[in-house]
This record gives C-alpha cells, sequence and structure tokens, in this order.
C-alpha cells in the first residue's frame, strides 16, 4: 500500500506555489534535553502551513475538464488557505465553504487569495455538508483536505527534503496527526527510503484518532472532539491515511493542552516565530518521548506545521505554558486568619516565586487562598512542595490539573455566598460567533435563577462558561433534560474542591 506513494511524491507538482522549507537546529531545546533536535519550518510556506503542498499537486492533477468546473472544499483554516492560492495560480474558480465559528482572519486570509467563501453552520461536517451540495448542484470538483492519493502525494514532499536536509543517522521524526494526509505522505516515503528511523504521530489528546484507530485495528469515529488544537480537530481518521499508519507509524503519543502551549514557547523561543497549537504537536510530543525514554545523543526532527494562530489566543496559551512546562503549581493552601499569617506563608515556599495570588476574606476561622507557586521542570518539586507545606501544618490541595480551576475559579475568587442555597455548576462549551452568548443565556429559560456566572473567550472557535443556577434537588431531572436540549457541551461540576473551596455555599 505505502510503496505506491513513493513515485507518486517524487514526481508531485508542489514547487510553483511552495517552498523548500529550512531544517532548523532547535540549539535551546537540543541543550536542554541532550539530544539534537530540528524543526522543519512548514510555518514558513507562503499561507504559513504545509497544506499548499497537497492542496497544489491535487488540482495540478485535475483533467482541463474538471479545471473548468472549478473546485470546492469544506474547511477552517489551512486547507482552505492552500487550495485558494493553488486555484487562483492556475486559474480556477474555487469556492470554500467555512463554519460559521472561523475566525475573522481565517476568512479574510481565504478571501484575499481569490476564493468565495461561505459561512454556513457552527461546525465543520455542517459545512462539508453542504460543500458536497455544491458539488451535486453545480457540478464542481470537490478537494478532500486528507483523504486523497495526490493530496497525501503533495505532504509526503516534506518527508523527501527533510532526508536530503539530514542524511546523518535519524532516530525519530515526530509528525503531527489531524486527518492524516501528512503522516501518510510522510510515513510511506520515510519507511521506504530509512526503514530504521522511527515514524511518530502526535495528537492531542482531546482528538486522538488515529490513536484509538490503532488501538482498536480499524477506524472509529470519536464522540467528540476538542477544539484548543482546531487544526487537527478531525473525528476520524482518514481511510487511505490509516492504510499507510498501520505499516508505517512506530507509534503515536498522546499531548495535553498545557504540554502544547509550552510546546508553542520553546518554538518562539527557538526561532522567534508563533506556531498554532496544531503546529506545535509535534515538539510537544517530541519532548513527552525524550522524557519516557531517557535516550540522550540522539538524532531527532519535529515537523512545525502550521502559524495560522490568533493573536487573541497568545494570552490563554501564555497563561497555561508554566502549568504546560510543569513549572507552576496551582495550589489551594488554607491559612490562619491572622496578621503575619502570609508572611509565614512566603516563608513555607523556601525562596520559591510566587506567580499569582488570589484571596478575600470569608471569615475568621481561616484565609482561603488561590495561589501559584514556581516549581522546577517536572513533577517532583511540585509534589515535594505540597508535602512541605502539609509537614508545616498548611492544608493544601493540588489544583494543577484542575480544568475548572485553570479556567474560571483564578478569575473568580471573591468569597463564598453564603446566602445561596441549592446552588448547582456546570461548565459549557458554545460555539463562539456574534450573538452566540445572547443565545445561550435565552437557550436556558427564565425558570431557574442564575446564581454565578463567568464568561471567558481566549480567541479561539468555543467560550467556555462557568454557571452556577438554583435548583431544587426535586427539579433535577427536568433541569437535566433542558441542558440536554440545549445541545451545548457541558460538565457538572458541582463537586468540584476548587468551586467549594472558593465559592460554593
Amino acid at each position: 500500500m505505502s510503496q505506491r506513494y513513493i513515485k507518486k511524491i517524487l514526481d508531485a507538482r508542489v514547487y510553483d506555489v511552495a517552498i523548500e522549507t529550512p531544517l532548523t537546529n532547535a540549539r535551546l531545546l537540543s541543550d536542554r534535553f541532550d539530544n539534537h533536535i530540528m524543526l522543519k519550518r512548514e510555518d514558513l510556506q507562503p499561507v504559513f502551513s504545509f497544506k499548499i503542498r497537497g492542496a497544489y499537486n491535487k488540482l495540478f492533477r485535475l483533467s482541463d475538464a474538471e479545471k473548468a468546473k472549478g473546485v470546492v472544499a469544506a474547511s477552517a483554516g489551512n486547507h482552505a488557505q492552500g487550495l485558494a492560492l493553488s486555484a487562483k495560480k492556475l486559474g480556477i474558480k474555487a469556492i470554500i465553504v467555512m463554519p460559521k465559528t472561523t475566525p475573522e482572519i481565517k476568512v479574510n486570509s481565504v478571501k484575499s487569495r481569490g476564493a468565495t467563501v461561505i459561512l454556513k453552520g457552527d461546525a465543520y461536517d455542517e459545512a462539508s455538508a453542504y460543500a458536497h451540495e455544491l458539488v451535486k448542484s453545480e457540478g464542481m470538483v470537490y478537494i478532500p483536505p486528507f483523504d486523497d492519493e495526490e493530496v497525501i502525494a503533495g505532504q509526503g514532499t516534506v518527508a523527501m527534503e527533510l532526508l536530503w536536509q539530514h542524511t546523518s543517522p535519524l532516530h525519530a521524526v515526530f509528525i503531527p496527526v489531524g486527518g492524516g494526509g501528512l503522516i501518510a505522505g510522510m510515513a510511506a516515503y520515510i519507511k521506504y527510503l530509512r526503514p530504521e528511523v522511527k515514524v511518530i504521530g502526535v495528537e492531542s489528546e482531546e482528538s486522538a484518532c488515529l490513536f484509538e484507530a490503532l488501538k482498536h485495528n480499524k477506524r472509529v469515529i470519536l464522540d467528540e472532539v476538542g477544539i484548543f488544537a482546531d487544526g487537527v480537530a478531525v473525528r476520524q481518521i482518514g481511510a487511505l491515511p490509516f492504510e499507510v499508519a498501520k505499516d508505517c507509524v512506530d507509534e503515536v503519543i498522546k499531548v495535553t493542552t498545557d504540554e502544547i502551549c509550552a510546546a508553542i514557547k520553546d518554538v518562539f523561543e527557538d526561532t522567534r516565530s508563533i506556531a498554532e497549537p496544531a503546529g506545535a504537536l509535534a515538539v510537544a510530543g517530541l519532548k513527552k518521548y525524550v522524557a519516557r525514554e531517557g535516550i540522550n545523543g540522539e538524532n531527532l526532527a519535529a515537523v512545525v506545521s502550521g502559524a495560522n494562530v490568533n493573536f487573541d489566543r497568545l494570552r490563554y496559551i501564555s497563561e497555561r505554558t508554566e502549568t504546560g512546562e510543569k513549572r507552576e503549581a496551582i495550589l489551594a493552601v488554607t491559612l490562619p486568619e491572622k496578621s503575619g499569617s502570609y508572611k509565614t506563608f512566603v516563608q513555607a515556599l523556601s525562596q520559591r516565586n510566587i506567580t499569582e495570588f488570589n484571596y478575600r476574606y470569608s471569615d475568621v476561622s481561616g484565609a482561603q487562598i488561590f495561589v501559584g507557586v514556581q516549581v522546577k521542570q517536572g513533577e517532583e518539586d511540585r509534589k515535594e512542595l505540597v508535602s512541605s507545606l502539609r509537614q508545616d501544618g498548611y492544608p493544601v490541595l493540588d489544583l494543577t490539573d484542575n480544568e475548572m480551576a485553570k479556567l474560571h475559579i483564578r478569575y473568580m475568587v471573591g468569597g463564598h455566598a453564603v446566602s445561596i442555597n441549592n446552588e448547582k455548576v456546570f461548565r459549557f462549551e458554545f460555539p463562539e460567533r456574534p450573538g452566540a452568548l445572547m443565545k445561550f443565556l435565552m437557550s436556558l429559560g427564565a425558570r431557574w435563577n442564575i446564581s454565578m456566572f463567568h464568561y471567558r473567550n481566549h480567541g479561539s472557535a468555543y467560550s467556555r462558561v462557568l454557571m452556577g443556577v438554583q435548583v431544587d434537588d426535586s427539579d433535577l431531572p427536568e433541569f437535566n433534560e433542558m441542558l440536554d436540549s440545549v445541545g451545548f457541551r457541558f460538565w457538572d461540576e458541582s463537586d468540584n474542591p476548587a468551586y467549594k473551596l472558593f465559592l460554593g455555599c
């Protein structure tokens, strides 16, 4: 299966629009992890993503009759931009169907490259369905983002460049995985020419479709996907990529949102460029692999696949970087409510820097603080800190891995609501677009009283809400039925210890 791609990759037509991207030495990462680490800089392509390769190769291979019909695709990002530029270069009419939740910067980027943009639906599936309707009604040619031989061959040219740029021994290549077009093309080429080189896929743990497919030895459809790394937020690996991956991919590593944020910082410090979350996946996986295997002195390469990040997201990424690097502990600590307690607590931190301190007076029994503390990289120093504070008599709860605490509580510390009864707490995610917050509030109805509300948009396609609502236990079945009918993803956080410590009744 994989060998038939080799000639296609060698014959792929990409350099009319794409460039041969450099394989740069990541000096700081290499020094830190005691390995020679290289970055394949696909973020430097004209559309700031590798997607231009596959899109152009596919369009170039169309017949004259197909080109005359025009092309259509559904995409919320990099495939759309690559296809738009490719179509402009070849003089082909292009329509891109994008979800209404697509950030304006990406919509404008596609329009500026000459394509027509149609906004349809709140998610990719709805946009894709409409694109296929256009194929039937207008006779246009659909250009898939990853599940196509010519697209895969175009992406495979990344590996072709990498292997002629680095001819010395190579331990492993780390490749981000969404629908699988990039890893299929690269893995087929690498394993054919250099079978000793490990090909390691990296996925967000919120959209690990290849990991699950390899685990079950068949393609599976994920129930839901997270959208932080939107460039790889795919529910099912492509059929053609999976056939290659089964034979050519050595393993898939899953990484967290915090680990991705830390990798974005790593790429920036070595290149002074800002990778998008999906673009930094491979670096996050490389770091995890090195820590797990304990290797040193090896040559390792990671593909920085794109840099189409919204400026609005940088605040959120920066906030999560320290925890992603395991350099910050987020703690809930109870101090005696008396003069001098804060000074004594700081002394107990043994010269560690405080990165955040939130407190509001509640009562004389004790002061509940939300505190961030700088620790050494890794989990050992954090555990030692927690243990040391407990030995000093401080009640401590480690919230470093508590998603609600990091997304909401740290901005809400203001005291307990002593007069609120029957409060239930829920965390929501809903599509971000003009009027979305109002629609969310209206859909909840007016029967139950909202007792707490925190809304946060960090520049992604979805926003997060933490809401407290007064619901009698007898009304819970009806209330839960209402939540299900609203149609937004939600989590019941009523028993979350961070809520109970800082905001609960």
